[in-house]
């Protein structure tokens, strides 16, 4: 029984050290530029973030789930302060691998006014190494600026600072502007 323990123990480990190694090997860098995608936005229309590369600078966020207590802070908190990301000409967007109908209503029930997109594969989660949480079993919450020429100018990775998400990109964008 004990050396059933101690193999399981080492299979879980292992696992989680290669979900790590993984993750860390195609992570975005300052400086990198995003990768081409298209997803379902909460009203099921294609969103092409190349149409928006080149023409305004754009704070992506990827967060677990919605309606979920640390992910409605920080959509609610980036809804109210999105008077000053339109102002600052900004494109803010909500990831996660949540359905386009999950999306919908939590944009209803709060009627938050950016655009959510549905990764529901996780594919753009994987292209920007967006890193798991939690034993690697839950998405991240990272947050992502990007210059209008699609260049990454600032990550900040926090699962338990939903909040500080928008204060530390109002923080960026402004040094930016």
């Amino acid at each position: 029984m004990k050396k059933i323990l101690i193999i399981l123990l080492v299979v879980v480990l292992s696992i989680f050290t290669f979900n790590k190694v993984m993750s860390q090997t195609s992570k975005l860098k300052i400086g990198d530029k995003i990768p081409d995608f298209v997803l379902k936005d909460q009203n099921n229309v294609d969103f092409d973030i190349g149409h928006f590369r080149g023409k305004q600078i754009m704070v992506i966020y990827f967060y677990p789930k919605d309606d979920t207590p640390g992910c409605t802070t920080e959509a609610c908190a980036f809804r109210d302060e999105f008077e000053i990301f339109t102002d600052l000409k900004v494109k803010v967007i909500g990831i996660s691998s949540d359905h386009v109908s999950s999306h919908k209503k939590f944009a209803n029930k709060y009627n938050l006014p950016f655009t959510l997109l549905a990764d529901t594969d996780k594919k753009v989660q994987k292209l920007f190494g967006v890193p798991k949480s939690f034993l690697g079993m839950i998405p991240g919450r990272v947050t992502y600026i990007v210059n209008k020429e699609g260049e990454v100018v600032y990550i900040f990775n926090s699962m338990t600072k939903a909040e500080k998400h928008i204060t530390e990109s109002l923080s960026i964008i402004k040094e930016m502007n």
